[in-house]
């Protein structure tokens, strides 16, 4: 009996083991990855073309989703002469143990968060300065992190109050609308004065199969919002928490591919191939999101590869 717990515990290390190499992908796994992705990635139709008509509208749910996704097709799109936009639906005021590890509290209060959010929008002043994208090209909408869906379903009209910072309205300077209460009816009405003050061609979304649930609500609310107004083949999609570890290697690792997620299979996926140069500005924009890399820069930082992902369907198509 005893040395079958002992060969349990062996094996479990062992597994254990493997799982980290391979979630972090040195030497010969990282080789292995690229001879078996790459191929893969560079047959996948190419993704996203801009001209000099074009207005690019990218949807972040949190400041950094707009880097992670998207650096890559915003510096293309501004090459090829297009004008390149950006709107935050919140400001990320919802993460508490980065509010712990800055705070150096166990117990970050609703204050603590607030100021997270206030520098968490600095940041994605910062990240767009390094893009390229002009200051007055930037909306931060100001609504409750981790409450998106919530506003969607249960709150349409009455005051939804933020679990993380106690509040019932947008408290934010610099916002579209501060003093909004946080209603769903409040947060379509503020996305559609973007989408007229913006007039997008092109519009880039999270992907309803993203796993997280304030991602999913951008892209329900996006899905909605321009079918009514007959302009859904605008969107093109886009995934940052794909699940089972993705993306794999962590890390940076600018010369391998960026491959379709688990949480993506059956989208129809292209692929947008970035330069040595847009790899190098990518980074730098994740790296001006200084709070977020202290706790996630593996996580990252491994979204910098030899290109970016975008899917022409919302849903799987089998």
């Amino acid at each position: 009996m005893r040395a079958r717990r002992i060969k349990k515990r062996y094996l479990l290390l062992v597994l254990l083991a493997t799982a980290f190499l391979v979630i972090n992908a040195p030497g010969l796994f990282s080789l292995g990855y690229r001879l078996y992705y790459g191929s893969r990635v560079q047959s996948l139709p190419q993704a996203l073309r801009f001209g000099p008509a074009d207005r690019l509208l990218v949807l972040s749910p949190h400041p950094d989703d707009e880097a992670l996704c998207c650096a890559g097709a915003m510096q293309q799109a501004l090459k090829a002469g297009a004008q390149v936009y950006v709107v935050w639906f919140t400001n990320g005021d919802g993460f508490e143990w980065d509010a712990m590890l800055l705070g150096h509290t166990p117990r970050p209060g609703p204050q603590a968060l607030r100021q997270l959010a206030a520098t968490r929008q600095a940041e994605a002043r910062a990240a767009a300065r390094i893009l390229g994208v002009p200051e007055a090209h930037l909306f931060f909408l100001g609504y409750p992190d981790q409450g998106l869906a919530r506003l969607l379903r249960e709150y349409r009209s009455r005051p939804y109050i933020s679990r993380y910072t106690a509040l019932s309205w947008v408290p934010y300077g610099g916002n579209l609308t501060p003093g909004s209460l946080y209603t769903g009816e409040n947060l379509e009405r503020d996305f559609k004065r973007v989408l007229d003050r913006v007039q997008p061609t092109q519009v880039l979304a999270p992907s309803p199969q993203d796993a997280h649930p304030d991602h999913r609500a951008v892209a329900e609310l996006a899905l909605q919002v321009l079918a009514a107004r007959g302009e859904s083949e605008r969107l093109r999609y886009w995934i940052v928490h794909g699940g089972l570890e993705w993306p794999l290697p962590k890390g940076l690792h600018p010369t391998l591919p960026l491959e379709p997620p688990p949480r993506g299979r059956g989208l129809e996926w292209t692929s947008l191939p970035l330069s040595q140069d847009e790899a190098t500005k990518k980074l730098q924009a994740i790296q001006a999101h200084h709070t977020q890399m202290r706790l996630l820069g593996r996580f990252m930082r491994a979204f910098v590869r030899q290109n970016e992902l975008f899917s022409t369907t919302p849903l799987p198509q089998h």
